[in-house]
């Protein structure tokens, strides 16, 4: 049975049971506990039924009327892997000049459209990014409002041929959400609106 605890007494490995302020019970291992900020961290069985993965949830301590201890831990937990910090450094300023460049083209009143382009456009060429309104491709490629294949300029080749593409699909893709192909009905013959009359 499970026992009341203190909640500056959550041991990492050992398994809880919180009940929050809206009747949810929650319970699994504690993974980290911050009692500063009251926050827990649970690895829970996973909801998607797949064996080899676990929920994590985030657990506002503020939020619960009832944490209870299921079982304590057995043993010292692993030590947690070593990170990777040039690659997590990486990824961070990767992300950041995104954002950045997100944040200049709304700041610089480009269209939506242009928008939605530049974010396909990087998917798939990561060298892209913003001069003024124009977006610049592999510093080759310049694409001016309205960002239609013909405003794509540059020198001629593999590169401008491949961007042309890309703006034409996307056109065409965002076109097909906007207006979904509606089949045009097949004008009636003269031999199939006598038909009836015949059968008759």
């Amino acid at each position: 049975m499970a026992a009341p605890v203190p909640v500056e007494y959550l041991n990492v490995g050992s398994h809880v049971s919180c009940l929050t302020c809206l009747g949810q019970q929650l319970q699994g291992e504690v993974v980290a506990f911050d009692y500063q900020s009251k926050m827990l961290t649970l690895k829970c069985p996973p909801s998607s039924g797949l064996s080899n993965l676990s929920d994590v949830i985030l657990v506002n301590l503020s939020f619960v009327s009832d944490v209870s201890m299921v079982t304590d831990r057995a043993h010292t937990p692993p030590p947690l892997a070593l990170l990777n910090i040039t690659k997590l450094a990486n990824r961070v300023r990767t992300e950041k000049e995104e954002k950045f460049s997100q944040a200049y083209a709304v700041s610089a009143g480009v269209s939506t459209d242009g928008q939605q382009l530049f974010h396909t456009i990087h998917k798939t060429i990561k060298e892209c990014k913003w001069q003024e309104k124009n977006i610049v491709v592999m510093d080759d490629v310049i694409i001016a409002p309205p960002y239609q294949v013909d405003n794509c300029r540059g020198k001629e080749g593999s590169t401008l041929s491949h961007v042309r593409k890309i703006v034409e699909k996307h056109f065409r893709d965002v076109d097909s959400q906007r207006f979904p192909s509606v089949r045009p009905q097949q004008p009636i013959t003269k031999q199939e609106s006598l038909l009836p009359l015949m059968s008759s």
